[in-house]
């Protein structure tokens, strides 16, 4: 109990100590308000981006796998991939014919269009030629109507689904299901609507878009055109055997010799993540270092305010000590002191970086400040405010109550 009394005494203390010399407690707190802001700032703006990668590759499929002509983040320079035979029909028949592992697959081909729907024009919307087991393959949610069926996809029937996009540009205030819309000079009957499903990384809308039979598309649009071959695995586990599996038949598909390198790719969302967590490694790690130069630049001008509030108060410790306070009481004071300090900047800075963050997110890049990282930079504050008030306490605890007391 007599701990928690002393604690309780050094905290009452600490606080007089402070609001007597408001103006040097701001100032000495400035370092660490600016360091706390900038680190805080710096951890949301990543956890925001990782959360948005997060949602956004999740379109990708983690148990889905593309076998496209060219490789995700290859090594090779452009050139090197942009050589390489396109993927066929044929090959897609044969690798479904032969494998044993996928779940399900489905080819897919695509091109930018122009959309019309009376005297509405919609430029460079994505069209998709694909098969009645894409809905299946990517788990596909349609909010109205329905997907095209085996019969409307082996057929090639002018049937069409469209992304959020393209109903909000068209079809806003009426039922998009059972209009006519046409690509280019072609008509389409819409059947379905797919859900709302935001961007690829950023980049690529996946709601400004057309789904249609891939037959209809090759003879609609030509049929000298490279595909990507989709393939789910039965589940996460079978992945890497499926890819195993899908890379040996392939191989044989396109009569690539033994010894020789791929000419194809097999590509999944793993060589996203590995790339992106890199990246933001890299950054996160740069990041905390410039922000570290803040935060030490802050808890050495508090040290030297403790040194100065040591000096200016060696009377008071000298009394203190003469009427039984011990070491450890003075010590924890000046410690008590010296993180108030510091806890109070981190306050201040994350009520700054906290406004900041929803204005960077609304106009620059997404941001989120879940509670670890409010909890990390009180943490971080209350850590340099032991480094800075450590050797300033430690001096003042060690002092000579007689020599104190001759102190003016």
């Amino acid at each position: 109990m007599n701990f928690i009394s002393e604690i309780k005494e050094n905290i009452v203390i600490s606080y007089k100590a402070i609001t007597a010399n408001k103006l040097r407690s701001f100032l000495a707190t400035l370092g660490i308000v600016i360091g706390i802001t900038s680190v805080t700032l710096m951890q949301t703006a990543i956890e925001g981006i990782n959360r948005a990668f997060e949602k956004s590759i999740a379109a990708v499929g983690a148990d889905v796998l593309y076998v496209q002509k060219f490789e995700w983040f290859g090594k090779e320079d452009w050139s090197f991939y942009r050589n390489r035979k396109d993927i066929t029909l044929t090959q897609y028949e044969y690798l479904k014919r032969n494998s044993q592992t996928a779940a399900v697959m489905c080819p897919s081909v695509g091109g930018a269009r122009t959309l019309k729907y009376n005297d509405l024009v919609l430029e460079n919307v994505f069209i998709l030629g694909t098969t009645f087991e894409y809905q299946e393959t990517f788990g596909l949610n349609i909010e109205e109507g329905r997907f095209f069926t085996e019969k409307e996809s082996n057929s090639g029937y002018p049937v069409c689904v469209i992304g959020q996009e393209i109903k909000k540009a068209f079809f806003e205030k009426s039922d998009p299901i059972g209009k006519t819309i046409k690509i280019g000079s072609y008509s389409f009957r819409i059947i379905g609507v797919v859900e709302k499903m935001g961007s690829l990384l950023g980049m690529f809308s996946l709601d400004n878009r057309v789904i249609i039979p891939i037959d209809r598309f090759f003879n609609l649009f030509g049929g000298k055109r490279g595909l990507s071959i989709n393939i789910k695995a039965e589940d996460l586990k079978t992945v890497s055997d499926t890819k195993e599996e899908v890379t040996a038949i392939m191989r044989k598909a396109r009569k690539v010799d033994f010894g020789e390198k791929d000419d194809f790719g097999v590509n999944q969302q793993e060589a996203f993540k590995t790339t992106f967590e890199s990246l933001t490694s890299l950054i996160k790690v740069i990041g905390t270092l410039i922000t570290s130069l803040s935060l030490i630049v802050g808890s050495v001008g508090i040290a030297n305010i403790m040194f100065v509030s040591v000096k200016e108060r060696t009377k008071e410790i000298g009394i203190r000590k003469a009427i039984g306070a011990k070491r450890s009481t003075i010590l924890y004071q000046f410690l008590i002191e010296s993180c108030t300090i510091c806890v109070l900047g981190g306050v201040i800075g994350l009520l700054i970086s906290f406004p900041i963050s929803l204005i960077i997110n609304a106009y620059v890049l997404p941001t989120a400040m879940p509670v670890w990282v409010i909890v990390l930079a009180l943490f971080v504050s209350l850590v340099f405010g032991v480094l800075a008030g450590f050797f300033p306490a430690y001096n003042a605890a060690k002092m000579d109550p007689v020599e104190a007391l001759r102190y003016e």
